[in-house]
């Protein structure tokens, strides 16, 4: 754990050199430069005094090993040896017990690209992703978050296909990343007729925003156009080519966007939502290498790759990351927004498993 606070306070360190900087404003990089430097919070401010008796602890020593510093200088330095060694284990313990009561990775501040997708399950999953979709919302909404919707596709007995939307607010993908991966429904649907329970499958994927500056993408390897949003026919969001459709070639990745009406718009958030896509992918390969990332966000969408089961005669929601008492929660209140006290137990989970003590397997 001390090596990611470290890590942190670096950058942190490095950051506000880079601000301080006469001519930074004027360098591309500034803007994502502050918004990094903001995402640090206490950490930083925690981290400065660390360094600057770590930074008096070295000035101490070379003074005592330096054979022509004087006696009087040699006697001073002497002194601040204990002193500066006490305020870095102090600092250090502040650290320590901040680390303890939040999340330290350096996404967690982020905001989040979410897709829903349907899985299994025709027109059911379609309905259940709007049915997600509004959950998520009203969780978003009781944060105190921004939701702009960038990207939809509806179902052919309503519901969506698919859906992309960007969530923006402080802590946003440090609570969202655990709702990646496959949700399973088991309901009677709307559409049946007989009664009959059904079971389907929805994806969803988390995507960290980044920066542009953080995630560099050769122009070469994007095939860019523009398309009709689609819609009801004669609207005249359907006569003006404003939909951006990007094909980065190399890893196949397609995004889309459809957000307004503005071309210029949709192509700046079709490319945001390209470059989270790579920096996950490639944070995803990094953290693999590590045997620390447990395989499949997205999945195939079949029924058997689940993280969580809404089971709606039972009136029982399964989060099955998580064991004993903490596994099972009201459906109702989940669909229903209320998802702070779930988030906040895979959240101890994760600080659980990162520690070495795996109590279950949230990601």
């Amino acid at each position: 754990m001390w090596e990611e606070i470290e890590k942190r306070g670096r950058r942190y360190l490095e950051l506000q050199k880079l601000i301080a900087d006469p001519t930074s404003p004027a360098r591309p990089e500034y803007a994502g430069w502050l918004r990094e430097y903001g995402r640090m919070g206490q950490l930083g401010e925690l981290f400065e005094p660390y360094a600057k008796a770590e930074a008096d602890l070295k000035e101490a020593e070379s003074i005592l090993k330096d054979s022509s510093s004087d006696a009087e200088l040699k006697e001073m330095a002497q002194e601040q040896v204990p002193e500066a060694r006490a305020r870095m284990d102090q600092a250090r313990a502040k650290l320590l017990e901040l680390a303890d009561s939040e999340d330290l990775d350096e996404d967690a501040g982020r905001n989040v690209i979410f897709e829903i997708y349907k899985g299994t399950g025709g027109d059911e999953a379609a309905l259940f992703a709007a049915d997600l979709f509004d959950m998520y919302k009203r969780y978003i909404e009781r944060k105190g978050w921004k939701l702009t919707v960038l990207n939809l596709s509806q179902g052919n007995a309503g519901g969506f296909n698919d859906i992309a939307f960007r969530v923006e607010g402080a802590g946003a993908f440090g609570d969202l990343r655990f709702e990646g991966g496959g949700h399973r429904v088991q309901r009677v649907p709307a559409t049946e007729t007989q009664g009959r329970i059904h079971t389907s499958m929805v994806r969803v994927a988390i995507l960290p925003e980044v920066e542009e500056v953080e995630v560099k993408i050769d122009p070469k390897d994007v095939e860019e156009k523009f398309c009709g949003a689609g819609g009801p026919g004669g609207q005249n969001v359907n006569k003006v080519a404003t939909q951006c459709q990007l094909r980065h070639v190399p890893s196949g990745i397609i995004v889309h966007c459809m957000e307004t009406r503005s071309q210029k718009t949709n192509r700046e958030r079709a490319w945001q939502i390209l470059r989270a896509k790579l920096y996950a992918l490639e944070k995803m390969r990094v953290e693999q290498e590590r045997s620390d990332q447990r395989l499949g966000q997205m999945g195939s969408g079949e029924r058997s790759e689940r993280i969580r089961t809404y089971n709606f005669p039972q009136g029982r929601c399964t989060d099955h990351r998580l064991e004993g008492d903490d596994k099972n929660w009201p459906v109702e209140n989940i669909i229903a927004g209320r998802l702070d006290e779930l988030i906040a137990k895979l959240k101890a989970a994760r600080k659980r498993e990162s520690a070495g003590n795996p109590a279950s397997t949230a990601n």
